[in-house]
């Protein structure tokens, strides 16, 4: 029993001794108190991190002032600036961490740009401003461009495009309708001889799209002003741009056989100024009037020779591309205007 308590007191005494045996606790610490702690030590190790940061963004905006202050001191009074007194004013303007790039990055951007790598006396740090500035320019040159489609576009240059047809010589000479009493396309060119109805066609367009444009000139100042006024420039301007394409089909003399047909039906009709007919016209070549096979199509085992051309000359055109889209639209722009300048003696013969 006596060397029991001999046993307990040395132990004891080497508790009392034992400076990391007496820091144990005597008691569990609850979950909410561990939690505590840790987020007291997150917080305190935030506040020394930022401390630092701001430390050391302190000593670079020094060293960045000593540097331009010493640069301005040694840059002569007129000329080019050094690309380096560039750099500072883009550092001013952009945070530090958009320029923590590699080396082997930055001239890999640079050479992608195809500028150079390194400028005469350029550190790195002066590579990645001029770098970043370059990036800068083409993200506010992509701003600008995008978002804008065709018709904004026209819209916006309506007011330039006025100007400039302020600016000739011609403006304000009216045309009497006998101008539009030109000779009349034949259409028994359509079999006997196609090729000339290419420049038929071209010249009669183009005199007519002129003529539009002369007439959103011609307008009074208080309407070209309005919403409206602006909006029928701008598809002026729109149409002009989507018949380019048809313009460079007729020169090359490279449009098929049925559209040609039909667009000499329609310019023949405009001229004639029966613009149901050409209205008509218009309708089969932009939507077609090719029937639909219900019911039995093929009788027999064997398909027919050239079957597959049975109605091609009643083809929607409208549905091949986009382009051709936008250019048969605008055609029917065309009729409309020349309806409107040079109605007709028979009012049966107006478009619905």
């Amino acid at each position: 029993m006596d060397a029991l308590k001999a046993e307990i007191a040395s132990k004891r005494k080497a508790l009392e001794e034992d400076p990391v045996l007496s820091a144990r606790p005597t008691k569990y610490m609850r979950r909410g108190d561990i939690e505590r702690l840790k987020e007291e030590q997150e917080q305190k190790a935030r506040e020394e991190k930022k401390k630092s940061e701001e430390a050391a963004r302190k000593e670079e905006e020094t060293k960045a002032a000593a540097a331009k202050s010493v640069q301005a001191a040694s840059r002569p009074s007129s000329g080019s600036p050094h690309p380096s007194s560039l750099n500072q004013e883009t550092e001013s303007l952009a945070p530090e961490s958009s320029f923590n790039i590699s080396n082997e990055e930055t001239v890999r951007r640079l050479r992608s740009k195809g500028q150079p790598i390194r400028l005469f006396g350029e550190s790195d740090k002066d590579r990645r401003l001029r770098l970043r500035a370059l990036e800068l320019i083409e993200e506010k040159g992509h701003e600008r461009q995008g978002g804008q489609n065709d018709f904004k576009k026209a819209l916006e240059d309506v007011e330039s495009v006025e100007r400039e047809l302020k600016n000739k010589n011609n403006k304000g000479k009216k045309k009497d309708d006998s101008d539009a009493a030109t000779a009349v396309m034949d259409l028994n060119l359509v079999k006997t001889d196609p090729d000339k109805l290419y420049p038929l066609i071209y010249y009669a367009l183009k005199r007519t799209l002129k003529e539009w444009e002369e007439a959103m000139d011609e307008r009074p100042e208080h309407i070209k002003r309005t919403h409206q006024g602006k909006l029928a420039a701008a598809t002026q301007v729109q149409s002009a741009e989507y018949l380019k394409p048809l313009f460079k089909t007729l020169r090359s003399r490279s449009l098929p056989p049925d559209m040609l047909a039909r667009m000499a039906e329609i310019v023949h009709y405009m001229q004639k100024r029966q613009y149901q007919k050409a209205n008509d016209s218009y309708l089969r070549l932009s939507i077609g009037n090719a029937p639909w096979p219900i019911g039995v199509t093929m009788v027999g085992i064997h398909e027919r020779s050239a079957r597959e051309k049975i109605s091609a000359d009643q083809v929607a055109h409208v549905l091949n591309d986009e382009v051709s889209r936008k250019y048969i639209q605008s055609l029917k722009r065309l009729l409309t205007f020349s309806q409107t300048k040079y109605p007709p003696e028979d009012i049966s013969q107006l478009m619905g």
